[in-house]
């Protein structure tokens, strides 16, 4: 039985392999973006128990993802 989902958002691969090598040999199912506006899609279609979010990205910034990340669940939770 999984621990729970984790999404990894991080434009480094490296840092994404580590992290998902790490987080399944203790239990937990893990799904990864490259970026803010995948990281986003994702959101839209699954729910996740955390998301480890990387701030300094090209592109969308981690705080600007963060931002959509509430817009998301609020939107998901007022229907």
């Amino acid at each position: 039985m999984s621990q729970g989902r984790i999404l990894i958002v991080d434009d480094d691969p490296q840092i994404r392999r580590v992290l998902r090598t790490s987080l399944i040999a203790h239990g937990y199912e893990i799904d990864s973006a490259r970026g803010g506006e995948e990281a986003l899609d994702m959101l839209r279609d699954a729910r996740f128990d955390l998301v480890i979010l990387d701030v300094n990205m090209p592109g969308m910034s981690g705080l600007e993802c963060a931002v959509g990340f509430v817009t998301v669940r609020m939107l998901r939770s007022s229907c």
